[in-house]
């Protein structure tokens, strides 16, 4: 927002009233003012690029929405509700996804967050054939980034948690349990990683084996 509408905004939050242009009339108002960004308040106040009393005078409640790629549990729920949103407007019948397919979409890294996940669920839907998501449905560009080992292959009855867990497990493997390479890898942060392993009893073989080798010495 330009400064001077801030000015102006900040005007309206703290008189309640505003004068429309070209009249010269007080308006008076009584609303609830909800504000979202993706940019770096600090840095926007640093940079004078907003107004510190604006930011003071609206920052009352915040919430903090972290960005898709670290809340993978939230993918699915999402999914299955735009999935029904799409085949509700293009009258399909598509029942859900396999669980290759949930792979591609856990492990991207979304810079587009949300917005980019409903443009590709919308896109699976407009071109499957089939009574599920395959990978295949998904952009090309999902694919390329997540694209799995040879030997990274799903049992069609295994649960979302379960492939999350094999993710984690094989991606540290792979990497010989360098948790930061990993974290890059998954598309994480380190401290989402750890909190992941804590939540699918991953035991760090690495810290495990530091360990043994340190009591022999």
């Amino acid at each position: 927002m330009p400064p001077y509408l801030q000015t102006k905004l900040l005007r309206v939050l703290q008189e309640r009233e505003y004068r429309p242009i070209g009249s010269d009339r007080i308006v008076h108002v009584d609303f609830r003012l909800i504000c979202a960004t993706n940019i770096d308040l600090d840095s926007a106040l640093r940079d004078g690029k907003l107004r510190e009393d604006l930011y003071f005078r609206i920052n009352t409640i915040t919430l903090k929405v972290p960005p898709l790629r670290e809340r993978t549990e939230d993918i699915p729920l999402l999914c299955e509700h735009f999935l029904d949103k799409f085949c509700q407007r293009y009258q399909k019948n598509v029942r859900g996804f396999s669980p290759a397919a949930y792979h591609v979409l856990i492990r991207n890294r979304w810079p587009g967050n949300v917005r980019e996940l409903v443009n590709s669920i919308e896109r699976a839907v407009l071109v499957t054939n089939g009574a599920e998501i395959v990978p295949a449905d998904l952009p090309e560009s999902l694919r390329e980034e997540t694209s799995a080992p040879a030997e990274f292959v799903f049992p069609p009855h295994w649960t979302l948690a379960e492939i999350e867990k094999m993710a984690i497990l094989q991606t540290l493997q792979r990497t010989n349990w360098n948790k930061q390479e990993a974290a890059a890898i998954l598309g994480l942060y380190r401290p989402t990683l750890y909190s992941k392993m804590k939540k699918h009893e991953i035991r760090d073989m690495g810290r495990a084996a530091r360990q043994q080798a340190a009591a022999e010495q």
